[in-house]
């Protein structure tokens, strides 16, 4: 029996089952999901090292199921609720082994999810294959989707590019597993849940694909790592927990977490700051009538016109437009960011014309 709606529970874990839970929620009003759900790893007996010592494998109750199809039929029921409390433009991501990725890619297709990207969380410290008759199994998957096709999902893409040394961030990740002072104990000293994930992994995902003040949803709780991450990232979460052990060993970890200061975590995508005409340089005077501008290798020039234009000498014909048409027709390509392939001189460096584009943001910020 469906319980009834209850006001979005930010920053609270309810304990229970996960699909009633998801259906308390109320409808679209999550941004962004963190799923880890069992793995269903269908051990068939205890697993020894070498040395016949017992390896700490995952063999929890609420890691077995009786058949792939009763795994499938769970994975649909909490997916489905789980997207009835997503927002239109709200996102998912899911993270599992080769056990269950494939199914869960499967289903999320099947329901109308929009794959955006699967990342490799490559562990820098896998656990060995003691048998030797496979691979050691070094990574997981995750499954970054849209709601829809047609959702307008976050991705703080210049947050990723700065936190990656000015690079794109790729779609693997080399991350430790959670060890030391990060793996949390129980009472008995042994690990207070056998899949924690490392904050490492969780800080990435967040960064990424939220905004300050955004609810994160976690169905699959555990011990509380996407709570921590997302209350010390000025996120709201939400975590369900069927096990009461585990949710109560998350709300310490997560009383201990102070938030960063906002302006810390207020991140501005370039896309979204005020528009600023290559023009307005000119007008301004931050760019002269008659200047050069080279591309960074200098291999092509072009002169700056009074209107803002800029032209140049191809092979066949002078070329005249904006920044990014002739930065496009000299390259012969289909298009050119303008503001970062054309550079001035300043003194001895050799700066992009984006650097003078920023001194008219900072002023309307």
């Amino acid at each position: 029996m469906t319980k009834s709606k209850i006001d979005l529970p930010k920053d609270q874990i309810i304990i229970g089952d996960c699909v009633e839970g998801l259906k308390t929620l109320p409808p679209k009003s999550i941004d962004l999901i963190f799923a880890d759900p069992p793995y269903n790893l269908q051990l068939g007996g205890d697993l020894h090292r070498p040395n016949n010592s017992k390896v700490d494998a995952v063999d929890d109750h609420w890691d077995q199921f009786e058949s792939l199809q009763k795994y499938d039929d769970f994975t649909r029921e909490w997916l489905s609720a789980a997207r009835e409390t997503l927002k239109d433009d709200g996102a998912i991501w899911v993270i599992g082994s080769y056990h269950n990725i494939f199914r869960l890619g499967y289903i999320l297709q099947d329901m109308g999810f929009w794959i955006l990207n699967d990342v490799i969380w490559r562990k820098t410290n896998p656990m060995p294959n003691f048998r030797g008759r496979r691979f050691c199994n070094a990574h997981e998957t995750l499954i970054w989707a849209g709601k829809t096709e047609k959702s307008k999902y976050t991705f703080n893409y210049d947050a990723m590019k700065m936190m990656n040394d000015d690079l794109q961030m790729r779609s693997d990740w080399t991350l430790p597993l959670c060890t030391g002072s990060e793996r949390l104990k129980n009472e008995n000293g042994d690990k207070a849940h056998p899949t924690q994930k490392p904050e490492s992994l969780l800080y990435r995902v967040i960064m990424s694909s939220t905004k300050k003040g955004d609810t994160v949803l976690d169905p699959f709780f555990g011990t509380g790592t996407t709570g921590a991450v997302a209350k010390k990232l000025g996120r709201h979460y939400i975590g369900l927990e069927r096990e009461e052990s585990y949710a109560k060993v998350a709300q310490k970890r997560i009383d201990g977490i102070d938030t960063l200061a906002d302006n810390l975590i207020d991140l501005k995508q370039k896309r979204e700051q005020p528009r600023v005409a290559f023009g307005t340089l000119v007008e301004r005077g931050l760019i002269k009538p008659g200047m050069t501008l080279t591309d960074k290798k200098k291999k092509h020039k072009v002169t700056v016109h009074a209107d803002g234009s800029v032209a140049a000498q191809n092979r066949i014909e002078i070329v005249r437009g904006s920044i990014h048409k002739v930065g496009a027709t000299l390259q012969d390509a289909p298009s050119c960011n303008g503001w970062t392939y054309w550079h001035f001189e300043d003194g001895d460096k050799h700066k992009p014309i984006d650097e003078l584009r920023s001194i008219i943001r900072a002023e309307t910020n």
